[in-house]
């Protein structure tokens, strides 16, 4: 028999009868063995997998009135290229056990999970998404660096593309119904000449659509980037027998299509390169916000001042605010008088004069006065971080407009 630990967290409960009552009906549960805390709100539950699930768990917690604690995880997905994607991600979460809602945005690159810890972990989520053939990271700074460097790299993928293609491009030009009077340079016009330029594109700059196309057909689905690279395998290996033949089998005027598989890979790279850049410019608004916040804090000890990193400051800690910086913090003044510009806050232009017992708040700038001042709100309580939490929900979401064509793209695709 296997068995499994959880802990699980409880919300509702008021006094000692409700955890014993949580307790006892789950322990009259058929393979369950339950222990719960008041104190910490915890239920420590084993459960033997063949007689019981997680999921009943939370049901028969549930169904006593009370609630399961649900956690937020916000992460950075990479490698989505359409709308399908992001819907077989949140298709793909949503169905494993304990993840209560889950929402994925393809302009933003980000996913919101709320599930149920104890029955499901972030690690679990990551596990799963990498199943999927994408990759998700916690947000963090350093994901920033990494779209700017994959924004790059589309570039230069975009710009080789561009340059192989632009010669298959010119023979066109051979097939138009009138005369151009332009030349055309015998080798433009030879077949495996054709070829090598046409497989550089369509393998290693367009090796991507086989990766991500391969990763959706082994998860049984579909997404754009099997649709390009069927339509433009079609195109080059038509192309290719065509050349065969034009060597071994006496074919003079062979019909080539590599200057089609080409072009189109091109301009779907052109089309990423433009979604990525709009992606970016999504999140500058974020990062700008959090540009404003200040980096260190002057803190008082036993009358000593220290600078230190903003993230070390603790409510009720002691600080320094000199002309011309920034106020680390939320907080109260509790010595000196100044005017502080509040306008990244209020739009007013006009700084607004400090004295004691006012508050202040953080990423504001103090003008001509020394403001000693008690932090009473720090991280992610200040207003700063409320606005950029704002900001990134209101991104996050979807219209409902977008949630219809997000539905009937994820259906479209596989059709198609």
């Amino acid at each position: 028999m296997s068995s499994k630990a959880i802990q699980i967290g409880i919300t509702g409960m008021t006094c000692a009868s409700c955890s014993t009552r949580i307790e006892k009906s789950l322990n009259k549960m058929d393979g369950v063995e339950a222990n719960v805390n008041l104190a910490l709100e915890k239920a420590k539950v084993t459960i033997n997998e063949e007689k019981a699930r997680p999921t009943d768990i939370v049901q028969k917690i549930e169904k006593l009135g009370y609630g399961v604690r649900t956690q937020r995880l916000d992460a950075d997905i990479l490698g989505m290229t359409c709308a399908s994607c992001a819907a077989r991600i949140e298709k793909g979460l949503s169905r494993m056990t304990g993840v209560v809602s889950v929402q994925v945005n393809l302009a933003t690159e980000s996913g919101t999970v709320i599930f149920q810890p104890g029955i499901t972990e972030p690690n679990a989520i990551y596990n799963q998404v990498k199943r999927l053939g994408y990759e998700a990271v916690p947000k963090q700074e350093q994901a920033t660096d990494a779209k700017e460097k994959e924004l790059r790299r589309k570039l230069q993928k975009l710009i080789l593309s561009t340059v192989l293609s632009l010669p298959l491009l010119y023979t066109m030009i051979a097939h138009l119904p009138f005369n151009t009077a332009l030349p055309i340079p015998q080798l433009l016009m030879n077949p495996w000449f054709q070829l090598i330029l046409a497989g550089i594109v369509q393998f290693y700059i367009g090796g991507q659509f086989y990766i991500s196309g391969t990763k959706a057909l082994l998860n049984k689905s579909a997404n754009m980037d099997v649709l390009v690279a069927l339509g433009t395998s079609a195109a080059y290996f038509y192309s290719a027998f065509e050349t065969l033949r034009y060597q071994f089998g006496g074919l003079t005027n062979p019909e080539l299509y590599f200057e089609t598989s080409a072009i189109l890979i091109t301009l779907v790279l052109l089309g990423k390169y433009f979604e990525s850049r709009a992606k970016r410019r999504t999140t500058a608004a974020i990062t700008e916000l959090m540009g404003l916040q200040a980096k260190e804090a002057t803190i008082i000890e036993d009358g000593k001042e220290r600078k230190v990193p903003i993230d070390q400051v603790a409510v009720g800690d002691l600080l320094r605010v000199k002309p011309g910086e920034k106020i680390p913090v939320d907080g109260i003044v509790v010595n000196g008088r100044s005017s502080v510009d509040e306008s990244m806050i209020t739009g007013e232009s006009i700084p607004v004069e400090k004295g004691k017992d006012d508050k202040v708040i953080g990423a504001t700038v103090n003008a001509n006065g020394t403001l000693t001042m008690k932090a009473e709100k720090v991280g992610k309580d200040t207003a700063l971080a409320g606005i950029v939490k704002i900001v990134e929900e209101a991104q996050g979401s979807k219209a409902p407009i977008q949630r219809l064509a997000d539905s009937i793209s994820g259906i479209f695709v596989p059709i198609v």
